[in-house]
């Protein structure tokens, strides 16, 4: 047998109004809504299914590391630095909280931004090879 953890499905997010995250969603990432009802909404966005998830106050997806600064717990990505800055252009535009664009060291840029509810992610500059080269992505 040769099982092995192929991708990662479903995300799952803390929300405090799923109709209303799925619209902030929707409208500010390009998501597309395919279930809502009062406790959850589920979203695709980025080849993945986001379940945006009814929670108690003052949850996040988020966490703080051991010098007490705020965290992301996933990064989406995109292809290239001109993806990059002109998504991070599009977001201050939209009015959504967004950090600077950052070098960290690493390959690329990246950025971080936040959801209606405080959830925090991050945006880097470079598409994994594996995803480039399974969608022929140039």
């Amino acid at each position: 047998m040769n099982e092995k953890l192929v991708r990662v499905g479903t995300t799952y997010l803390p929300v405090q109004n799923p109709a209303s995250s799925a619209l902030w969603y929707s409208v500010n990432l390009g998501a597309e809504i395919s279930y809502q009802d009062s406790d959850k909404a589920i979203l695709n966005l980025a080849n993945q299914s986001f379940f945006l998830v009814k929670a108690g106050s003052n949850q996040s997806a988020g966490f703080f590391d051991q010098n007490g600064e705020e965290h992301f717990s996933l990064t989406f990505e995109v292809d290239g630095l001109s993806a990059l800055e002109d998504l991070h252009h599009k977001f201050k535009q939209q009015k959504i909280k967004t950090g600077d664009i950052e070098d960290r060291g690493h390959a690329g840029r990246n950025f971080v931004f936040w959801d209606m509810d405080g959830n925090m992610f991050d945006v880097w500059s470079e598409l994994s090879p594996d995803f480039k080269k399974r969608y022929t992505i140039d």
